[in-house]
């Protein structure tokens, strides 16, 4: 369903994606319900995941993420692009059946150079789950910790070094053999983790879901939770190829909107495209958003929110590390950092251009006690 002439800004795309998030208000009720919601939230640095969602949802604290993943109502694993997410356990099997033939395909010249073989990922497999079930009946320990998998493998003969070792635990979790668990360790501790379990004895209630249609509902989640987008957003974000992910638009397109911009066609769900009448929320809105935040990371293309110019002021050096972001209006206006720590934390704004007006100042100064109030409960 196409939307007619309306060519909205850039701003206004990035304005209709933070409010399809849940990032100016209709905030989710539950971490559960939030992490459902947005499909997969990226989690690679879990500090940074925790206040991701917190912005997404009413009211929580840290502590309340770290419950979910202590109780298994959300789940991090490497679902897509071999990146740690964040993702309802109900829908990581089926998410893995369609995204990890490829990824293991595409790391083979990878784990030849490491000497990593069929028979040395069974092997690890079983000396995995053994060490796990040791722990568990020795010492009543909830999980294994990578470090301890590591002494295991080592003691087995499976060499760790040179990222072998972690490779090795990233297949079996590609294999739903092992997923993350509980959280090792207090909230204060900068060491804390997560252990490591079995898949099958964590994730009891898995969907099963067949590739074609499953690659069709993670589109339309995907538009619903990250639109407008585009098919190569998608295509990119999940590393699904890109003629399956545009079978998959041919087969919801009946229930989307879209909207031409550019030289593109974004598309978006039809209460997204009523906000256009309606009247789009956040022209005034700042956030402090973490670093590796879906709103900029959720996308191929992010020069519609970032311009090319502050790129690299967001990720230095153009290392893969992303610092946090400062969004207002739509788009990403500069950075910011938390320095000190305990009483003495605090959180400095780091824009682009300038200084932030006092308008925008207040109200990042108010996110700013928000993030600290968060992190310390």
């Amino acid at each position: 369903m196409p939307i007619g002439k309306r060519s909205p800004t850039p701003a206004v795309i990035g304005r209709l994606r933070l409010a399809n998030q849940g990032l100016l208000g209709g905030k989710r009720a539950s971490v559960p319900e939030a992490v459902r919601w947005m499909t997969a939230m990226q989690a690679q640095d879990l500090g940074h995941a925790l206040w991701a969602v917190g912005q997404r949802v009413a009211g929580p604290g840290a502590s309340e993420v770290r419950a979910a993943l202590d109780a298994g109502t959300v789940v991090r694993s490497w679902p897509m692009r071999g990146t740690l997410h964040l993702v309802a356990p109900e829908d990581l099997r089926w998410m893995l059946g369609i995204t990890s033939g490829r990824l293991l395909q595409s790391l083979r010249t990878r784990h030849r150079v490491l000497n990593i073989t069929p028979d040395d990922i069974s092997h690890a497999r079983d000396v995995a789950l053994e060490t796990i079930a040791t722990l568990s009946r020795d010492t009543e320990a909830a999980g294994a910790s990578r470090e301890q998998l590591f002494a295991a493998f080592e003691e087995a003969g499976q060499v760790t070094k040179a990222q072998r070792g972690i490779h090795l635990i990233a297949c079996l979790c590609q294999e739903a053999s092992l997923v993350q668990g509980p959280m090792a360790g207090s909230k204060g501790n900068a060491g804390v983790k997560q252990l490591f379990v079995p898949f099958d004895q964590w994730i009891r209630d898995s969907r099963a879901v067949d590739r074609e249609p499953g690659i069709a509902e993670w589109f339309l989640r995907y538009i619903h939770s990250h639109g407008p987008a585009t098919v190569r957003d998608f295509a990119w974000w999940t590393q699904v190829p890109l003629s399956e992910a545009r079978a998959a638009l041919s087969a919801v397109q009946n229930q989307l909107v879209e909207l031409p911009f550019g030289d593109a066609s974004y598309w978006m769900s039809q209460e997204t495209a009523a906000m256009l009448d309606d009247g789009v929320p956040g022209a005034r809105s700042v956030l402090a958003l973490p670093g590796f935040d879906e709103f900029l990371l959720g996308y191929q293309d992010r020069s519609l929110v970032l311009a090319p110019e502050y790129a690299e002021l967001v990720v230095p050096g153009k290392n893969g590390v992303f610092k946090r972001i400062i969004v207002a209006g739509g788009g990403v206006v500069g950075t910011w950092a938390r320095t000190g720590t305990g009483k003495s934390a605090g959180v400095v704004p780091e824009p682009f251009t300038g200084a932030l007006g006092p308008s925008a100042e207040r109200s990042f100064l108010a996110q700013a006690r928000a993030y600290l109030k968060f992190m310390d409960s």
